[in-house]
């Protein structure tokens, strides 16, 4: 609490009165953001996500006073443009959106591909970066200076499935060397971290990897993946592909009648699995970054819950479904950049850029505290099992809200 009054002090006046007067918040001036984000393409869908999860913030901020940086008050406006879902039109027009449109902040892409095609650009700009949606840890042994990112790396997404995998072959009396475990991912920087996560860990506990496999270009079928684990019949299945390689995986793992004991994905609440579904994603593991039944807090959005709450009234389109961990973390980014411009005193980028390399927070979505490399090192990853259509964190232990079922059905 003592280092959330001087962070957001402003922000706790706010909470204990009503909403700023339209007089005081006509006050207020602008910060401008830019973001190349996708909006058509593969990654629309998250690229959405992570748009409504921009402006949620930025609309919470200002309705609780504004950003406060030397007496003044600002609000964000962000300038978007979208990207296709292609490496070369966003690294276009981050090009433009700092020559022409004169940005000096930027808020990620979605996807760590895009990121990595964007980073050098606000890297040769000086322009800080704070992303929400680019977790490959190959965007942080670049050396860069400007890039900040909330989430945790790839990496660690789905290594926990392996621990998991350990810990119920011991229960059946097994060990590790006896469990094999099946890897389909796409050939995209995100998901081959997810592949060398998993690895590293299946080697270090002795695990046998059967399948080690790269998804379709266009993540539409993977039946001849499937195939093969239907005949090696692994006990841990690994899929990470975004959110289109998320619903083909759950819809072609029904169809064939895949029986594994474990499956864990990427991307389940973004890709909607229970709700196109329905009881085919029952018993899956997901990755996330973020659950609304977590423990953190902050003075603008809250609990973790409250948050959720809130950003369904927002977003009607949501209220049927969990709020994807990429909405929350996007509005995390926003989050980093208010406590920056607040702890600088000054709109100077350089300034700011020193005050986000210094941040140490917790907000609803986790604690984030950057290395010198500029990713999160304060926040873990946890597993969601869905049972009878709900997400129930199961892993790590300190974060579980319930038991694990297990074998898969």
């Amino acid at each position: 609490m003592k280092k959330w009054s001087a962070i957001f002090a402003p922000a706790l006046v706010a909470l204990a009165t009503t909403a700023p007067s339209s007089a005081y918040a006509a006050e207020c001036e602008e910060i401008v953001l830019g973001s190349a984000i996708s909006l058509t393409g593969k990654y629309a869908t998250n690229g959405v996500h992570a748009k409504n999860g921009y402006e949620f913030a930025i609309k919470k901020i200002k309705e609780n006073g504004g950003i406060k940086v030397d007496g003044k008050c600002y609000n964000f406006n962000v300038i978007y443009y979208d990207d296709e879902s292609k490496g070369d039109r966003g690294a276009t027009l981050a090009e433009r959106l700092i020559s022409q449109d004169k940005v000096q902040y930027m808020l990620g892409p979605y996807s760590s591909g895009l990121t990595k095609a964007i980073a050098p650009v606000t890297e040769r700009y000086k322009i800080p970066m704070v992303e929400a949606e680019g977790a490959s840890r190959s965007l942080f042994n670049k050396g860069y200076k400007y890039l900040f990112a909330v989430l945790s790396t790839s990496e660690q997404y789905l290594a926990s499935a392996v621990t998991l995998a350990e810990e119920m072959a011991k229960k059946d009396g097994k060990e590790a060397g006896d469990i094999k475990v099946a890897i389909a991912v796409e050939n995209d920087p995100f998901s081959l971290d997810i592949r060398a996560g998993v690895l590293e860990d299946a080697e270090r506990v002795g695990m046998k990897v059967v399948i080690d496999e790269k998804l379709p270009r266009d993540l539409s079928d993977m039946s001849a993946i499937l195939t093969k684990v239907k005949l090696l019949k692994p006990d841990l299945l690994v899929v990470s592909g975004h959110s289109k390689g998320a619903a083909t995986a759950v819809r072609q793992i029904k169809e064939q009648n895949i029986k594994v004991p474990m499956i864990a994905l990427t991307h389940c609440e973004a890709a909607d699995v229970t709700g196109n579904f329905g009881d085919a994603a029952d018993g899956i593991l997901c990755s996330t970054q973020w659950a609304e039944t977590l423990s953190y807090w902050d003075p603008v959005f809250g609990t973790a819950a409250n948050y959720e709450q809130e950003f369904k009234s927002a977003y009607p389109e949501y209220k049927e479904k969990k709020v994807p961990y990429q909405t929350a973390q996007a509005s995390a980014a926003v989050m980093v950049f208010m406590s920056a411009f607040e702890r600088a005193g000054t709109l100077d980028k350089d300034a700011v850029r020193e005050a986000i390399s210094a941040t140490d927070m917790t907000t609803f979505y986790g604690r984030i505290k950057f290395s010198e490399a500029g990713n999160n090192i304060a926040k873990p990853m946890v597993l969601r099992q869905i049972q009878n259509g709900e997400y129930n964190v199961v892993a790590p232990s300190a974060f579980a809200s319930h038991g694990l079922d297990w074998p898969r059905k």
